[in-house]
C-alpha cells in the first residue's frame, strides 16, 4: 500500500516547526520576483516558485510545498483560489487543528 503524505495546514507563525516537511498553505499574493513569490499568510511566507506555478498579485493562492531550513517555501503545486476568500476563517482552521492535534491527526 502506498503511503500517504501529510500536508498539514499552516500558516506563517507555524513555518519554523516544519522545517524539512510537506504542508498546505493558504496566502495572498503580495509580491511577484521572477521564480519567488511572497504571500500574507498571518505573516510574510516567502515562495520559490516552480514551473507550473501561476500566481496573480492580490489573489488568494493555495501552496503545497516543503519548508526549507531558511523558512522559504519550495512550491511543489500551487491553486490560484481568486479573491473571494476569507482568510480569517483559514487562520482559525489553522489554529484549531493545531490546537487539537489529536483529532486532525498533524504529524508535529
Amino acid at each position: 500500500m502506498a503511503e500517504q503524505l501529510s500536508t498539514p495546514r499552516i500558516n506563517a507563525r507555524y513555518l519554523d516547526s516544519f522545517t524539512g516537511k510537506l504542508v498546505m498553505i493558504w496566502g495572498k499574493v503580495t509580491q511577484l520576483r521572477g521564480e519567488q513569490a511572497s504571500i500574507d499568510s498571518d505573516g510574510v511566507v516567502n515562495v520559490l516558485l516552480n514551473r507550473e506555478a501561476h500566481l496573480t498579485n492580490a489573489n488568494i493562492v493555495q501552496i503545497i510545498g516543503k519548508v526549507n531550513p531558511d523558512l522559504t517555501v519550495k512550491v511543489l503545486s500551487s491553486k490560484d483560489l481568486g479573491t473571494g476568500v476569507d482568510m480569517a476563517l483559514y487562520h482559525h482552521v489553522v489554529d484549531i487543528t493545531h490546537k487539537h492535534r489529536s483529532i486532525f491527526g498533524s504529524d508535529n
